[in-house]
């Protein structure tokens, strides 16, 4: 399972016009799943997520977690995050899990990190054309792999 974190200002994700979740101030987070994944790649992310220190201090330093700032939350799926550009100039994306297996991954990832934070999750629609909308703050953005646990 990856996700790209990006530190926002305000985020939001519109389906044919309709703004469907948008959040203030916390992550835009953006999730590729794979076939391999399950509940111990879930709880990893989210909970590594939520502890992650990206947020300033009255210092300025980065020392808050988006639960200390009490911080909103947006999940967006995103298949592209498994992109293969290995052979030729168009992505192949079979490492991506179909919706079949994907769809329930990332229901329980959102609930989950809803639990984890303690707040509700804002959520794009899976498999939607989603037009997403961010302000990144700083800019901060960092990608995680649950498999590379780094």
């Amino acid at each position: 399972m990856r996700i790209l974190i990006q530190r926002v200002t305000k985020a939001s994700v519109a389906v044919e016009g309709d703004m469907i979740g948008q959040i203030g101030s916390g992550l835009l987070i953006l999730l590729g799943i794979e076939s391999e994944d399950g509940p111990e790649d879930i709880d990893y992310l989210c909970g590594k997520l939520t502890r992650l220190r990206i947020f300033s201090d009255e210092e300025g330093k980065m020392n808050r977690s988006v639960v200390d700032i009490d911080g909103g939350l947006l999940v967006v799926s995103q298949f592209t995050l498994y992109a293969s550009t290995k052979k030729g100039n168009r992505p192949g994306f079979t490492r991506s899990a179909p919706p079949a297996v994907a769809v329930p991954l990332y229901e329980r990832f959102v609930a989950r990190l809803g639990e984890v934070a303690g707040r509700d999750v804002a959520t794009g629609e899976f498999g939607a054309d989603m037009q997403v909308a961010l302000v990144n703050d700083g800019p901060v953005t960092i990608w995680m792999d649950s498999r590379a646990r780094e």
